[in-house]
């Protein structure tokens, strides 16, 4: 699905072009999908899922009895991690980008309602990274994602994927402005 719609749009992707490409019958389609809608929405829970994993990943440290210090990594060090895990996955699949970030919105309604939702799912894994006590850290945390996501947005819009790693640096470095640390 989630190729399908990053080469035709969501509007524009039939189930029949997804059954060529997935290389299953129409049948064993509708014995797990509703429909094209329903399809779309697995696939981008699917995505949803794997970015916070990846996200996850990214975040484990070395063991400490390898690495002592790795035990307790700076709130910077840990949004580094994640950040690069997540830009670096993304770029490697411009398929699910433009599912995640573009193809959702023309979904309609459940699809917008789900991506509201997983937006959620990032600040709250977001602020419990950087340990956000209150409305004004989770507001800022709020503030973060939307910005990352903005900023993805233009890129896979615009079919830049090899940009995508590069907004790593810059984001570490607005956030280590506003911590006051260093970057």
């Amino acid at each position: 699905m989630a190729e399908v719609v990053a080469e035709h749009g969501y509007a524009k992707t039939s189930v029949a072009q997804v059954l060529r490409r997935a290389g299953v019958s129409r049948e064993s389609f509708y014995e797990q999908f509703a429909n094209k809608e329903d399809c779309f929405l697995a696939a981008y829970d699917e995505a949803a899922t794997v970015l916070l994993g990846i996200m996850a990943a990214g975040l484990a440290a070395p063991e400490p009895e390898a690495d002592p210090a790795a035990a307790e990594l700076p709130v910077l060090e840990q949004l580094s991690r994640v950040l690069r895990s997540y830009l670096a996955a993304l770029a490697a699949e411009p398929a699910i980008a433009r599912t995640f970030f573009v193809e959702v919105y023309a979904a309609g309604d459940a699809a917008l309602r789900r991506r509201v939702d997983v937006q959620a799912r990032f600040v709250d894994a977001m602020a419990t990274l950087v340990d956000a006590r209150d409305d004004t850290d989770r507001f800022a945390v709020e503030a973060l994602v939307a910005a990352i996501s903005a900023l993805v947005t233009q890129r896979v819009c615009a079919g830049r994927f090899d940009e995508l790693e590069a907004l790593h640096g810059p984001v570490v470095g607005l956030v280590a402005r506003v911590l006051g640390e260093e970057a």
